[in-house]
Parts: structure tokens; C-alpha cells; sequence
């Protein structure tokens, strides 16, 4: 199924890197404007950079979703400069792992600020605009952490329901305005969201997933423009992708 997103605008979270860079290029190569937005300056600039070398429009915003203000910017700024806002994919996210006892407590409030908070921060500054349109698409990436919980993860995992339940909570209220809301559930893709993790955490997560195949930040992009590319009487609600390899 080829996806035509012409005349659209996308605004992604988290564009640094992983599936947010992969998403904004997918994106872009189905004939979007996209805007994208990351703490790294130089990544966001360089992202945009590509995709205007290859024919696109893009915008980049240095930006930390966890501050509200920032994260209004972004979204006004999408708008204000690229014409509309057509899909928002709230992609930021923070992954530090390990045991409630003894944690470092600055670790649950950075991902609280960035998963949870971020996200609202974002649809939240969206949801006016696309209200007057009366139509998008708000794409907000979990994890298959907001549906299994586990040893080592406890913080994480809550972020990660917490997320779905938002979602879904969100749907509801935004039917009437035809907005779709989806929730992209990943299991384990090869990216850098682990990499901030303490020795002994990355030791476990490698011989978790021992043996297993991981997915790449191109396979969830695949799956952001499949659902954002349905016709307006579809809504893809939910997509849990795994690795054929991951168990749990």
C-alpha cells in the first residue's frame, strides 16, 4: 500500500534519532512538511538539512517536551511556519531501568517529565488546531512495556501504561472532531533509547534479548504512516510490533 501524505504537515518528538528520525524521513518521503523536535540541536538540524536535500520541507526545533512552554513552541511554531498540523507523533521518550529500592529518584522524574508529561504538553497545544480543522491524527509511541509489566522496570512500565490509558481516554473525547488517536506499541528495536542505562542494566537487557532479531527504527516508522495513511472512516487504534523472535 503506498502512503501519500501531500500537502500534510507532521510534527515529531523525540527526532534525534531512532524511530523519531526514521518517522520524520518516512514521512517526508510520502510527500509531508515535517517539523521535528529533540533536545540535540545538531541532529534536528542536520535531519531537516536531509530531508530538504532530497526535495522536502522541514523544520527543526531544539526543544524539551518535559517543559511546557517548550513544547507549546514547538507545536505553534509547526504550525505558524509550515501552514498546519495535519499529525503530531509523540515519540520522546526516556528508558532508565533498575529496581525501585535504591533507585535515584531524578531518573522517575525525567521519564514521568519526557514520557508522560511531555506528550500531554504536545496534544495538548495540537488539539486546538486540529479541532478547527476537524481532523489529524495524534500517534503517541509506547512500548510494549505499557501492556507487560516487569522485574527492573517499574517507573518505565508506568509511564508506558499510563500512556495507553491517555490514548485511549483521548480517542473517545476526540471522535466527534475527527481526530484519530493511535497507540504504537514497539518491542525490542535496536536503537539508542537504552544506551543511558547503568552497566549492570544494559548487561541484563542484552541477555534478555539474547538471540533475538532486533526490530529497526524503520519498521515502526512503517507502522506510524500505515496508520496515519488511512483513509478518514479508518482508525488504527492500536499496533503492538514485535520482533517474531521476543517472547514477551
Amino acid at each position: 500500500m503506498s502512503i501519500d501524505l501531500s500537502g500534510k504537515v507532521v510534527a515529531v518528538t523525540g527526532a534525534s534519532s531512532g524511530i523519531g528520525e526514521a518517522t520524520a524521513l518516512a514521512c517526508a518521503q510520502a510527500g509531508a512538511a515535517v517539523a521535528v523536535a529533540a533536545r540535540r540541536t545538531d541532529r534536528i538540524e542536520a535531519l531537516a538539512a536531509r530531508i530538504a536535500s532530497d526535495g522536502g520541507r522541514a523544520l527543526a526545533v531544539q526543544t524539551d517536551v518535559g517543559e511546557e512552554a517548550q513544547a507549546q513552541a514547538f507545536v505553534q511554531r509547526t504550525a505558524s511556519e509550515l501552514g498546519r498540523l495535519d499529525v503530531l507523533v509523540n515519540n520522546a521518550g526516556v528508558m532508565l531501568l533498575g529496581p525501585i529500592v535504591g533507585a535515584d529518584t531524578e531518573e522517575w522524574r525525567r521519564m514521568i517529565a519526557v514520557n508522560l508529561f511531555g506528550a500531554l504538553y504536545c496534544t495538548h497545544a495540537a488539539l486546538p488546531l486540529m479541532i478547527e480543522q476537524q481532523g489529524g491524527d495524534i500517534v503517541n509511541v509506547s512500548s510494549v512495556a505499557g501492556r507487560f509489566a516487569r522485574l527492573g522496570s517499574g517507573v518505565y512500565n508506568l509511564t508506558k501504561f499510563g500512556l495507553g490509558a491517555f490514548s485511549e481516554s483521548l480517542r473517545q473525547e476526540l471522535v466527534p472532531h475527527g481526530i484519530r488517536v493511535t497507540l504504537i506499541e514497539p518491542g525490542a528495536v535496536a536503537t539508542e533509547l537504552a544506551g543511558h542505562n547503568r552497566p549492570e542494566v544494559l548487561q541484563q537487557i542484552a541477555k534478555r534479548f539474547e538471540g533475538v532479531t532486533r526490530l529497526t527504527a524503520e519498521d515502526i516508522a512503517n507502522a506510524v504512516l500505515y496508520a496515519v495513511g488511512q483513509p478518514a472512516h479508518v482508525s488504527i487504534n492500536e499496533v503492538l510490533v514485535r520482533p517474531s523472535g521476543q517472547v514477551l
